[in-house]
């Protein structure tokens, strides 16, 4: 995408869909402090250190700084980085204790000036990098020792589904705008078809206003929005759950927190512990 992004809405591609004109529903916020909650296995961040890398909406940002930490967001798109400062402006205008700013995780001389934070935050961002395995790399120095968290997601590998997604992603964003349009309203179509058949033979109400309202309270973004923003989403790597743990296992971290995610993202918490035990021992 180029130029400047509409006063009114960010690109959902790029930042998550929250309108300028509106505030991220109380449900979504929550829902976002939830899952860091859950996944952490902890009720607050005070005190700890936080950097939410690809930041994208600033929504996670948003939960780690009313949870008590101290944040820094950064991403290198140029729009997701408007959509942060911006909910900064409007929740914590004054605040030090978030920095927002650009940068690439792929950029070694940026990551290594960032220095260390108690919890390193990155969800379904670096598989979109080009280099997924390089990025995965680059974030490790961040985790602080003795007892850091590495909270990442990443796309699973589900065989040939992901090959087809693929290929439909690598077309679309190599098209002009009415293929795009034409991928996006045939696939969104067959999928909620879909759906609607799924709700008949559970004998449910077939519309899905009900289904689409949760969603949105719930994700932060509408069904719709999410739908281009998966479509949009390439570069797209995958990998295997075991890929990840073993690529973390063999720089010292163990498996705190797992949630798989079918053809969607794997849910990973990383401990650190084991890089200190590792270095005094040796």
């Amino acid at each position: 995408m180029t130029g400047l992004p509409s006063p009114r809405r960010v690109s959902s591609a790029l930042c998550g869909s929250i309108p300028f004109k509106e505030k991220p529903s109380s449900i979504s916020a929550a829902a976002a402090a939830c899952s860091v909650k859950r996944a952490l296995r902890v009720d607050t961040l005070q005190g700890k250190t936080f950097i939410d890398i690809g930041c994208g909406s600033g929504l996670f940002s948003l939960a780690a700084v009313r949870l008590g930490a101290n944040v820094h967001s950064f991403d290198y798109d140029p729009h997701s980085v408007a959509c942060t400062a911006e909910l900064k402006r409007r929740y914590f205008p004054d605040s030090e204790r978030w920095i927002v700013e650009p940068g690439s995780v792929l950029d070694k001389k940026y990551m290594e000036q960032l220095g260390q934070f108690d919890v390193v935050y990155s969800w379904g961002v670096l598989h979109h990098t080009g280099n997924m395995w390089q990025a995965l790399a680059n974030i490790v120095p961040l985790v602080g020792k003795p007892d850091g968290k590495l909270f990442i997601a990443i796309y699973n590998d589900g065989g040939t589904s992901t090959e087809r997604w693929r290929a439909i992603k690598k077309l679309y964003v190599s098209s002009n705008i009415a293929v795009r349009w034409t991928i996006l309203i045939t696939l969104f179509t067959m999928l909620q078809l879909k759906a609607v058949v799924r709700r008949i033979s559970r004998l449910e109400n077939p519309l899905p206003v009900r289904d689409f309202r949760e969603y949105k309270n719930r994700r932060g973004m509408s069904v719709w929005h999410d739908f281009v923003d998966w479509i949009g989403g390439y570069p797209y790597e995958t990998a295997k759950p075991e890929e990840i743990f073993e690529f973390y296992r063999n720089h010292g971290f163990f498996l705190d927190f797992l949630q798989t995610g079918g053809l969607g993202c794997n849910e990973f918490v990383f401990a650190g512990a084991q890089l200190e035990s590792r270095s005094v021992a040796a």
